[in-house]
């Protein structure tokens, strides 16, 4: 499949099957995610490979970021279990004379690269975010680094057993593509 064919035929799945790619794949991904341009190659981010349990600490934190104890804490944890494999993103800002922003964009396109990858490879995958990927509580429970950003999470699972709806709505080019 062609990078053209890839990008067209890429879809979110809202849900995913309980089978992941193996460690030893995810690594071959991963290497592959982050050929993207990367000025001064800083490798500006990180990912953190959440399966089982582990999965647990991102229903915890978002559930203290959203001020939650007891038996409610339990509703987040088991969206957290939504998929058998969780990337978190993470931007990890060098120092030095590139703009932090620069840097981020570098992260989430090794996190759409990865995206892209695994669903050629016949997974499914859906990204979240939301309004805690910078909470606190959130970062503590990802063991960030000080200056370290959760930029989201990419649930990755076997595909569902469905038909694809086609392409997306497609959109007018010359409305995003202008000239000067």
């Amino acid at each position: 499949m062609s990078a053209f064919e890839a990008l067209l035929n890429r879809r979110s799945y809202s849900s995913v099957g309980d089978d992941a790619p193996k460690r030893k794949e995810l690594l071959r991904l991963v290497d592959a995610a982050s050929t993207l341009a990367d000025h001064k190659s800083l490798r500006p981010w990180r990912l953190i490979e959440l399966r089982g349990d582990a999965r647990d600490r991102i229903g915890e934190g978002l559930a203290k970021a959203e001020g939650k104890k007891g038996h409610d804490v339990e509703k987040y944890v088991r969206k957290a279990h939504r998929s058998p494999l969780v990337i978190a993103v993470v931007s990890s800002p060098r120092k030095g004379k590139l703009p932090e922003w620069e840097q981020e964009a570098v992260a989430s396109g090794v996190a759409h690269n990865l995206s892209l990858l695994l669903d050629e490879a016949g997974w499914g995958v859906f990204w979240r975010t939301g309004s805690h990927t910078r909470h606190k509580a959130v970062a503590k429970a990802h063991e960030l680094e000080p200056g370290e950003k959760l930029l989201g999470w990419l649930h990755v699972g076997s595909k569902p057993v469905r038909r694809r709806h086609g392409r997306r709505k497609p959109i007018d080019p010359k409305r995003f593509l202008t000239r000067l």
